[in-house]
């Protein structure tokens, strides 16, 4: 295991200000930590057949520009995250690569738009699933990774490398609640269902809706990510009471905010 180049790796991400990065070995997909697990042809090893680690790099969705969700002033958070990760990831490859190490970004997003999605809704590769072995959090109800820096309001991107690097431990305290805020709050009732945990989100009303949002220039949807109560993010915000979202007599100073943004820039 080459300890040497993942200091130097994480260092370099600290130069670069990503604050979520982990790594996990290829062979961490063949052993199913839950079910239904990842198909084997999603596995990094089925897409770069020299990959040996997977970089997973996590960027923060800012919660009260979040808050203000679904807005212009989301949709267009969401695009910056987006640019950034493809970037960094990018130049991590490159990093690895001028070490001798054959390496690949992969870009946060693995299909064309929402409505493409409609028709399939997969992507070739999950990030949540390698920031899940590349121990930077676990699943919630909403059926996104938890963090315990950000909760769910986090996206990521990941660099399949050649280069065998000593992996990081799943993290092992389930960091969701189960508050049911992300179900109940759904404004298309995407997780509503009784199955938890397998087939939880209904992927067709979830886009549906997603299809929506975007004729209004006002996708993603985000409610789901934004009503979560993990994340040390929520004290630092000044938003540890997550019911602040469906208490609009309690707090109307932030309500009228809000609802400022979202009467401007979109249909």
């Amino acid at each position: 295991m080459n300890g040497k180049l993942k200091t130097e790796l994480l260092e370099k991400c600290r130069e670069m200000e990503i604050p979520l990065v982990g790594i996990a070995s290829v062979k961490d997909w063949e052993k199913s930590p839950f079910h239904p697990w990842v198909p084997e042809e999603f596995h990094p090893q089925s897409i770069y057949p020299q990959a040996r680690s997977v970089l997973v790099i996590g960027l923060p969705i800012s919660l009260p520009v979040l808050e203000t969700a679904p807005s212009i002033y989301y949709r267009e958070l969401y695009k910056t995250v987006n640019i950034l990760l493809d970037q960094y990831a990018y130049r991590l490859s490159n990093f690895l690569n001028e070490r001798g190490y054959p390496s690949i970004f992969v870009p946060r997003d693995g299909y064309g738009s929402v409505e493409v999605l409609k028709e399939n809704p997969v992507a070739f590769f999950s990030h949540r699933h390698a920031a899940l072995l590349a121990g930077l959090g676990n699943f919630g109800v909403n059926n996104t990774l938890l963090t315990p820096e950000y909760g769910p309001r986090v996206r990521f991107a990941s660099v399949f490398t050649s280069a065998e690097l000593p992996s990081d431990s799943l993290m092992e305290d389930l960091l969701c609640t189960r508050c049911m805020r992300c179900v109940n709050m759904c404004p298309s009732k995407a997780l509503d269902t009784k199955d938890y945990p397998a087939g939880l989100t209904d992927k067709d009303a979830c886009t549906s809706y997603s299809i929506e949002l975007n004729k209004r220039y006002i996708s993603p949807c985000g409610i789901c990510i934004k009503v979560c109560p993990v994340g040390y993010d929520r004290k630092h915000y000044g938003r540890e009471d997550a019911s602040i979202y469906s208490r609009k007599g309690d707090f109307p100073n932030y309500h009228r905010a809000w609802e400022h943004v979202r009467s401007y820039g979109g249909k």
